[in-house]
């Protein structure tokens, strides 16, 4: 099989996966369902991804890049540490108008899975390498906040900037979950409680 073809199908088996540890849950999901779902043999299947766990991984890192390529599109902005912190609230913010955001319950479910394992995922190396590029990327944001004097000086600012953003992402995903609940009728809307919060971290911050 010539590198072309094998790609080809490498990625309609993560595509497949990714459909089905989204609907099922990737605790329940079996590497039959994703054989059907890639209208594929069960044995080619284990012919690309021996494991099962091989295959969760690689489906995470595959979510996690989109949430690479999102970090990256903003820090390449010619605009400030601040407004590019705000770009960053607004696209978690975002996630609450996707109805069913798959990237957000199949990381959230994924992290849970591998939470069961007291040994490493195989492979997880790949998905914790694309995890060190958004904190590098992260990094020159919070470099630029240091050098534009958008963020108040006085404030440890890696570590502050940081904490926040990490809060708010969290925050945002468990939101954003939540509102796919039907039975779970919040007090406050999640979209007021995420633009209540932009604005107290965001006034917080700002010199």
């Amino acid at each position: 099989m010539n590198p072309e073809t094998r790609n080809a199908r490498t990625q309609l088996i993560i595509e497949a996966a990714e459909y089905v540890f989204t609907h099922k849950g990737i605790e329940t999901a079996t590497m039959q369902d994703v054989a059907t779902e890639a209208k594929m043999g069960i044995a080619t299947i284990f012919r690309f991804f021996p494991r099962k766990e091989k295959l969760v991984v690689a489906v995470a890192t595959k979510k996690l890049e989109a949430v690479l390529e999102t970090f990256l599109s903003i820090a390449e902005r010619k605009v400030s540490c601040m407004e590019k912190l705000e770009l960053l609230f607004d696209h978690f913010i975002s996630l609450l108008e996707q109805q069913t955001s798959s990237n957000v319950k199949l990381l959230e479910n994924f992290e849970s899975y591998a939470a069961q394992f007291t040994e490493p995922l195989e492979d997880i190396e790949l998905f914790n390498a694309v995890y060190r590029d958004i904190s590098q990327v992260f990094s020159t944001i919070v470099e630029q906040g240091i050098e534009d004097g958008s963020v108040q000086a006085d404030l440890p600012i890696s570590e502050t900037l940081t904490t926040i953003v990490n809060t708010f992402g969290i925050f945002a995903r468990k939101l954003s979950l939540q509102k796919n609940i039907l039975v779970v009728e919040p007090d406050l809307a999640p979209e007021k409680q995420l633009a209540i919060l932009k604005h107290i971290l965001l006034n917080y911050l700002r010199a």
